[in-house]
């Protein structure tokens, strides 16, 4: 008997950190945003096209474009259309210096810029960019799970995408 007043108690204390670890219960719950495309003061000018790209999955299923805009007022902005990938418990948006990044090693032996958490794993949503952010280094956007080092998807960034629209 007196073994089971010490067991118990350490095995709801490990399960509380196991489920705290792994959230479990967001891979069931999803998180919908709909943001649309910021527009600044001049609305006569169109938020121009920088740069854009096909998500495409990695650790988890994801799918989606992402795309720099630059705004009339000189704002950039990264924009997730049509997005949806897995839930997490830590996942963040990176804008990484490579090409592409078809595992999590990639992303990890790259400079990476964090943009913050993701806004949801489905729908429309928009990241601000600092103004002296080098495009021409960071050149891709990985979907990252910061808790367990882990690339749920990415979009290699391209400006010959944005030259055929």
């Amino acid at each position: 008997m007196q073994k089971y007043r010490i067991i118990l108690p350490v095995i709801a204390v490990v399960l509380l950190v196991a489920w705290y670890a792994f959230r479990p219960e967001r891979l069931f719950v999803n998180q919908r945003v709909h943001e649309e495309l910021p527009t600044a003061q001049a609305a006569d000018s169109p938020a121009r096209p920088l740069a854009s790209g096909k998500f495409h999955s990695v650790a988890h299923a994801t799918s989606g474009t992402a795309a720099v805009y630059q705004l009339a007022d000189g704002t950039r902005v990264l924009r997730f259309t049509h997005f949806k990938t897995s839930n997490g418990p830590d996942v963040h948006v990176y804008l990484f210096a490579a090409d592409d990044a078809r595992d999590s090693e990639s992303v990890k032996r790259a400079a990476f810029v964090d943009l913050g958490s993701i806004k949801g794993n489905i729908g429309d949503q928009n990241y601000t960019l600092g103004s002296d952010l080098d495009l021409s280094k960071y050149r891709a956007v990985s979907v990252w799970c910061k808790r367990f080092s882990v690339n749920f998807g990415a979009a290699p960034l391209s400006t010959d995408q944005v030259a055929q629209r």
